[in-house]
C-alpha cells in the first residue's frame, strides 16, 4: 500500500519586524529574565532570527545577553 506525500507547507508571507527596533530598545540587559525568555525555546535554546524576527545587530546582542544570564544562573542552561 502506498501513502501519499501530499503534505504541502505554505510559507508564511508575514514580514517579521525586529522587536527591539520597533520598541526603540538600544541595550539588552542580561538581568531582564522575562524579556530573554521570549527568545528562548522550550529546550532552552536561543531562537534563530528567522523565527524570532530580530535583526542581525539585536540578535548578536540578544545572544550575548542570554549567554551572560546563563553564566550568572539567572536563566537555566538546559531543561529537564
Amino acid at each position: 500500500m502506498r501513502f501519499s506525500n501530499s503534505k504541502t507547507v505554505e510559507p508564511r508571507n508575514e514580514p517579521k519586524t525586529c522587536f527591539f527596533c520597533s520598541q526603540n530598545i538600544e541595550t539588552i540587559d542580561y538581568k531582564d529574565a522575562e524579556l530573554l525568555r521570549k527568545f528562548i525555546s522550550g529546550h532552552a535554546k536561543i531562537i534563530p532570527p528567522q523565527r524570532s524576527g530580530t535583526c542581525r545587530r539585536h540578535q548578536h546582542k540578544l545572544a550575548e545577553a542570554i549567554k551572560r544570564a546563563r553564566f550568572m544562573a539567572i536563566i537555566p542552561i538546559t531543561t529537564r
